[in-house]
């Protein structure tokens, strides 16, 4: 589908500015009109991440005139795998200066805004209005379907790129011209279905393969060039090397972008909506929760107890509370008849979401008194181990 340039040429380039996009100008279909389209276009990338690295430095190398960055977070070192915007120097500092510092040394002519806060219903559509166009680089559903609501409400397009594991997704949404996310996906999956990054992994190259895709897509939106992927999902495959493309029509029926719209502004709660946690794992942790602390003194006290790991094989490798077991979540219930009835099961994952969901399927097997750790083995080795590394 070939859509018009989304905004405007500047007056002008300058001589230093056409030395630096020279490359750009000698390809007829971008020329000095699409360099300028760069040159006026303002971009706002939420978050500074593995996707937002690549994003944030090819727009800036592009030329994208102005270029907003949404972080709230500080640089991590195992960011470092993937957030290839940050540089060992920057651990511990703001994500979003870090990347500024990164862009602007890139290309010095690019105006740089910084949003350092945490998007949700309050700040979202002040921040978006300011922009033309929004690509989204986050790895949490409730954020997700944050900025496609107000994206859509505010009618921007937005570029959203998906990683894990091995895999990517990209698409163009931009309701005034075909589906929006909610027409792709009406309802996020159920809690703990999919892992996020920080429990299931990344390639961090893939970072830059679907960046970069994000990438183009913005530039072709903003100069009217080519097919951008409205109406379409790519999936990549880095494993096998694939890419497939597959349509994805604009649901008449969509509460936010059909016909007759029921979601006429943003829902109260977004993180409710896509139940980090069901209400099943909610019920079941409620009073059967430990710290790590209160773990570390019934081992020291020789209480009798049974400590269950439900992370996977490879997350066991890297750590472990010492004394544990490994069943991943996904075995568990076919080994609940190999767990003891005579002393108290305890759980732990990495961080307590995957072990409140185990505790879930304990309690309704009648196991009464297990427990699962808050923090998981994170807050062990923060807490109480500190030798134990963090991942």
């Amino acid at each position: 589908m070939s859509l018009p340039p989304l905004v405007a040429p500047a007056d002008e380039l300058s001589v230093d500015e056409i030395r630096r996009y020279s490359r750009h100008l000698i390809i007829p279909d971008v020329a000095m009109d699409g360099q300028k389209r760069l040159k006026n276009a303002k971009v706002l990338a939420v978050g500074a991440g593995g996707l937002g690295s690549p994003t944030l430095m090819y727009l800036a190398a592009a030329g994208v005139g102005t270029l907003g960055i949404v972080e709230f977070d500080t640089v991590d070192e195992s960011n470092l795998q993937r957030q290839i915007i940050h540089g060992q120097s920057d651990v511990g500092r703001s994500k979003a200066e870090s990347a500024r510092d990164t862009v602007l040394e890139i290309n010095p002519y690019v105006n740089v805004v910084l949003h350092e806060t945490r998007l949700d219903t309050d700040n979202v559509m002040e921040i978006f209005s300011q922009y033309d166009l929004i690509v989204d680089g986050t790895d949490n559903f409730a954020t997700r379907y944050l900025v496609n609501d107000a994206a859509v409400l505010l009618g921007k397009p937005y570029v959203w790129g998906s990683i894990y594991r091995f895999d990517g997704q990209a698409s163009v949404f931009w309701a005034e011209h075909g589906p929006c996310y909610r027409c792709l996906y009406p309802e996020p999956p159920p809690p703990g279905m999919v892992p996020s990054c920080a429990e299931g992994g990344v390639l961090g190259v893939l970072c830059a393969s679907i960046g970069s895709i994000q990438v183009t897509e913005a530039i072709k939106v903003l100069t009217g060039v080519g097919d951008p992927l409205v109406g379409r999902l790519m999936v990549y495959d880095a494993l096998e090397m694939s890419y497939r493309s597959i349509k994805v029509r604009k649901d008449p029926e969509c509460p936010l972008c059909g016909k007759n719209p029921t979601i006429t502004s943003l829902i109260d709660d977004y993180e409710a909506f896509c139940g980090v946690v069901s209400e099943e794992a909610q019920l079941a942790a409620a009073g059967s929760t430990i710290t790590a602390g209160e773990l570390k003194e019934w081992i020291d006290q020789g209480t009798p107890l049974e400590l269950i790991d439900v992370r996977e094989p490879a997350e066991w490798e890297i750590v472990r509370i010492p004394g544990a077991r490994l069943i991943p979540k996904g075995d568990l219930p076919a080994h609940l008849s190999e767990l003891p009835q005579d002393r108290r099961v305890v759980l732990y994952c990495k961080s307590g979401v995957r072990s409140a969901e185990a505790l879930a399927t304990l309690k309704g097997a009648g196991f009464s008194t297990a427990v699962h750790v808050q923090g998981g083995v994170t807050a062990w080795a923060t807490q109480v181990d500190r030798t134990l590394p963090v991942y």
